[in-house]
C-alpha cells in the first residue's frame, strides 16, 4: 500500500479518534467538567470530519488547488449513465422496507412509522443525515480518496473488503459513546460495513467514480434504516440480512470481482 493511502488512514483515524475517545470518556464521567468537555459533548464535535479532512489535506499536498477543486466537483458530477440512479435511490429503501413489510405480514408488531402521517419527516431526515449524519463527512474520504488508490493495488472486491473493515474500525470509539454501546456491536457493524462497501464500490465504479452517488447511497442507507426500522424486529432483522447478502452475492457474481463492472 503506497505512502499516500497509509497517510490517509493515519490522518482520518487520528483526527476522529482525537475527539471521539474523549467523548466516550466524557460520557462515562471520566473527564472533569469544563468548557473542553462541554465542547466534546456538543453537536459541534468535529470527530466525524476525519475522512473529509484527510482527503483534502493530502489532495492539496499532492495536486494543489486544482486537485481540491476536482475532488469537490466529483461531489456534484452527474455525468454517468442515468440508469444508476435507480439502485442508488431504491436499493436500500427496498431492502429495509421489504424486510419490515415481511415482518408485518408475518404478524410481528412493528414500530410506529411517524412519516406516514407526516411525509415532511422524510425530507428533513434525508437532508439532516446527508449533511450531519456521516455521508458528507466521510465519502469524500472513503470513496473519493481511499477507494481509487486501493484499486490501483487490489481488485475491486478485495479493495471493498479492506475499506469496509477499516471503515468499520474507524467507528470503534463511537461504539463506547452512549449507554448501550460496546463491543457487542462491532461484529454486526463490521459485516454490515463490508457488505455496504462492496455495493458502494459497485455503484462508484459503474458511475465513473461519482462521489455524489457515494454520498447519496451512504445517505439512503442511513435514512432507510431510520424510516424502515426492520432491525428493531426479529423477523425484519433476519430478512434484512438475507436481502443484504443476496444483493452483494448478485453484484459479485454478475459484475465480477475484478472491477465490479460488466465486461471486465
Amino acid at each position: 500500500m503506497n505512502r499516500n493511502i497509509l497517510l490517509y488512514f493515519i490522518i482520518a483515524y487520528g483526527f476522529t479518534w482525537l475527539f471521539w475517545i474523549p467523548e466516550a470518556l466524557a460520557n462515562r464521567g471520566m473527564l472533569p467538567p469544563g468548557p473542553i468537555t462541554d465542547f466534546i459533548l456538543s453537536p459541534n464535535n468535529p470527530a466525524a470530519w476525519g475522512p473529509f479532512i484527510a482527503a483534502f489535506i493530502l489532495t492539496y499536498i499532492n495536486t494543489g488547488r486544482n486537485g481540491v477543486l476536482k475532488l469537490l466537483r466529483r461531489g456534484i458530477d452527474t455525468n454517468f449513465n442515468k440508469i444508476w440512479w435507480i439502485p442508488t435511490f431504491l436499493l436500500f429503501p427496498v431492502i429495509c422496507g421489504g424486510a419490515l413489510l415481511i415482518a408485518k405480514l408475518l404478524g410481528e408488531s412493528i414500530p410506529e412509522l411517524a412519516w406516514i402521517s407526516n411525509p415532511l419527516i422524510i425530507i428533513t431526515t434525508f437532508f439532516t443525515i446527508l449533511f450531519t449524519g456521516g455521508p458528507l463527512q466521510e465519502e469524500f474520504g472513503w470513496r473519493g480518496y481511499a477507494l481509487p488508490r486501493l484499486q490501483t493495488r487490489f481488485n475491486a472486491l478485495t479493495s471493498s473488503i479492506i475499506l469496509g473493515i477499516l471503515w468499520s474500525l474507524w467507528h470503534l470509539p463511537y461504539f463506547y459513546i452512549g449507554s448501550e454501546s460496546g463491543y457487542q456491536y462491532l461484529w454486526g457493524h463490521l459485516i454490515s460495513a463490508v457488505i455496504i462497501s462492496i455495493i458502494m464500490t459497485w455503484l462508484y465504479n459503474n458511475t465513473g467514480g461519482s462521489i455524489l452517488v457515494a454520498l447519496l447511497t451512504h445517505n439512503l442507507f442511513n435514512v432507510s434504516n431510520i424510516l424502515f426500522p426492520a432491525l428493531e424486529t426479529q423477523m425484519g432483522s433476519l430478512f434484512y440480512l438475507v436481502f443484504m447478502f443476496i444483493s452483494v452475492i448478485l453484484v459479485v457474481v454478475i459484475w465480477k470481482p475484478k472491477r465490479l463492472v460488466r465486461g471486465t
